[in-house]
């Protein structure tokens, strides 16, 4: 499909599906870590599904190219970049399957019906004020940052938009896993699914992707720790099993 594209953009092949996206390398591109997500994150037939800072929109157009939900819709503040992603569903001919609502995570409950989606994601700012410095261009910032919500903003969403017994599924840093599990039972989001994605077979985990359940019973399943290369600029056989190559 022809589409226009704005300044310093790109359609990139995802290898699922024949689907495409748009990216802008000046803005913003997703990372491994969405992918991960994707895979990570189960969506069941017949269920709706809801991505917290969507971004490019990639993890709703992956989660449609790799399940068999219903529905799919991704939340984005940043109007250039929610217009981007509704380019992408459109070049993909996924206008049925695909929403994607421009707002902000902190008025999520607004937004939409509380208790009305079976899966939400969310692949969100892993810095705060303490970590790091913060990249002077603003769409990375605010991808990368806590500048326009924190991560109790975005389980606290998730909570309330989730069905009782919906799966709230998100992929962050290792190092706040204290506070991500304090901020999941604070809104009664049960752990129940937890990997580490480690670079290296002998290097520290740098992600962890975790599964947690409305209202769910207290026991977490720690599974196998995704390894992301064998050696230096090859994959493992995993992550090519992720990606669909």
């Amino acid at each position: 499909m022809a589409i226009d594209l704005k300044e310093n953009e790109r359609v990139d092949d995802l290898q699922r599906n024949g689907y495409g996206i748009i990216q802008n390398p000046k803005a913003f591109c997703f990372g491994m870590d969405a992918v991960l997500l994707s895979g990570f994150a189960s969506v069941r037939q017949g269920e709706s599904a809801l991505d917290l800072g969507t971004g490019t929109g990639i993890i709703p157009i992956l989660l449609e190219a790799k399940s068999q939900g219903r529905h799919f819709t991704g939340l984005e503040i940043q109007p250039d970049m929610a217009d981007m992603a509704r380019r992408s569903v459109a070049y993909n001919h996924l206008e049925d399957k695909i929403d994607i609502v421009t707002g902000d995570i902190k008025e999520a409950c607004k937004l939409f019906s509380l208790a009305s989606f079976d899966v939400v994601t969310s692949n969100p700012p892993y810095m705060n004020d303490s970590h790091g410095l913060k990249n002077p261009d603003m769409p990375k910032a605010i991808a990368r940052h806590e500048v326009l919500c924190t991560l109790e903003d975005v389980v606290g969403a998730a909570a309330g938009l989730l069905k009782p017994g919906g799966r709230f599924y998100m992929v962050h840093r290792p190092h706040r896993l204290i506070e991500i599990i304090s901020a999941l039972t604070k809104y009664r989001l049960e752990p129940k699914r937890m990997k580490m994605v480690h670079p290296f077979s002998d290097r520290e985990a740098n992600m962890v992707l975790i599964e947690a359940v409305r209202g769910g019973r207290s026991m977490i399943k720690v599974e196998a720790p995704i390894i992301v290369y064998k050696e230096p600029g090859v994959y493992t056989d995993e992550i090519y099993d992720i990606y669909g190559y």
